[in-house]
């Protein structure tokens, strides 16, 4: 199997993509005058932000990122959420996913914050394992979302729980509150797109197949299966090396595809072994995070306390338009695109901005000519 990438990190087969999804590529080319503004050394806004609502979550996920994440907690308040997406609506930020290290379906503000943010024009999104939903819950939310996408690693109620780190009897309830959301949506005709993904650890081998007939049958739009991404340190043990082992098991979980479901692998960040092909941290002015704590940092892997240097400020202590006005945010994305920076060396691997920082490099080193793609514009196009 080889990636659908060209040297740019596009996804270069997009026309012929019938659903028009890209899940393994970056949409940043299509934001022209962004990469016209920050080319010129312009303060631009970002165009996409994940935000969790909080740092709690009720699983305990074998293969979760947020342990090592930690950072001072605060709590978002209805006051603050509201604060941020009024500023990020204002400053001409397009896209908000509520994905981060949290599970944001814990926070009372959770329906809330996607009308809300829905209602002032922002385009809206969540990723959650989605067993706090309702479908009360979701037929408030849908109508607002871009995509719902729910967190599933594991096909088989037993795996499901030793995966997921709950128990066994969450499985069946996720089940039906995928069920409800597929129908909801097809009832209402409603054009957010329902998916489920599966953080793909060696290990986990096993569930690749029987993850890919449980999509087939729950009929969401998409399956996505893609690696796990560990720390500079290695804390979750990802062994990138063994990912090539279960190649043919990823290639018959796609088979199961058909026209209106389609199982995605996350190809190229698979084969790349965790190398990245760039020194140059180019994506945050485009492509933010923010901690449920309301820390605002580049991106997750610089959300622990040991990076501080890195943080920029925090939204339940100061709005954000502020923070993002500020010196510091920009002194901190001055430092991480210049050589005083590595992202080889100094970063964990296959970060939120990996694609992004792929385009951009190349774009800097090659100084090709960027312009907005030919065809279709794809689905999801403010969450780069």
């Amino acid at each position: 199997m080889t990636s659908k990438h060209d040297k740019h990190g596009l996804y270069t087969n997009y026309e012929e993509t019938p659903d028009e999804l890209i899940l393994d590529g970056t949409k940043i080319s299509w934001h022209q005058e962004r990469i016209k503004k920050w080319e010129k050394g312009e303060r631009i806004a970002p165009i996409t932000i994940d935000l969790a609502l909080t740092r709690s979550c009720n699983y305990g996920c074998h293969f979760c990122y947020a342990m090592v994440q930690e950072n001072d907690r605060s709590t978002i308040t209805k006051e603050h959420i509201d604060s941020f997406l009024e500023d990020a609506a204002e400053i001409g930020v397009k896209g908000i996913s509520l994905i981060s290290d949290g599970e944001s379906t814990v926070s009372p503000l959770y329906t809330h914050s996607i009308v809300k943010g829905g209602t002032l024009g922002i385009s809206m999104a969540s990723g959650t394992n989605g067993f706090l939903l309702t479908p009360e819950k979701l037929n408030k939310i849908l109508p607002h979302l871009t995509y719902l996408r729910f967190n599933i690693s594991a096909g088989e109620p037993a795996r499901y729980a030793e995966i997921m780190g709950c128990k066994e009897k969450w499985f069946h309830k996720v089940v039906e509150n995928i069920k409800s959301a597929v129908k909801i949506k097809k009832e209402n005709k409603l054009k957010v797109t329902i998916g489920m993904q599966m953080v793909f650890m060696p290990q986990y081998y096993d569930q690749l197949v029987p993850l890919a007939k449980l999509g087939k049958e729950l009929r969401p739009d998409y399956l996505v299966i893609k690696q796990c991404s560990d720390n500079e340190d290695g804390s979750l043990g990802v062994k990138y090396s063994d990912y090539k082992k279960h190649f043919e098991l990823l290639k018959e979980a796609e088979s199961y595809s058909d026209d209106e479901y389609k199982v995605h692998v996350k190809w190229s960040k698979i084969e790349s072994e965790g190398v990245r092909t760039y020194q140059r941290c180019y994506g945050p002015p485009f492509f933010l995070q923010v901690s449920g704590s309301g820390l605002i940092a580049p991106c997750g892997q610089l959300f622990n306390e040991q990076y501080k240097k890195f943080h920029m400020g925090n939204i339940t202590q100061k709005r954000f338009k502020d923070i993002w006005q500020s010196d510091r945010y920009w002194e901190v994305m001055r430092y991480l695109s210049s050589p005083e920076f590595n992202a080889q060396t100094m970063c964990g691997n296959l970060c939120l901005q990996d694609k992004v920082n792929q385009y951009l490099d190349n774009y800097v080193k090659d100084s090709f000519e960027t312009k907005k793609p030919k065809g279709k514009t794809p689905q999801h196009i403010n969450f780069i």
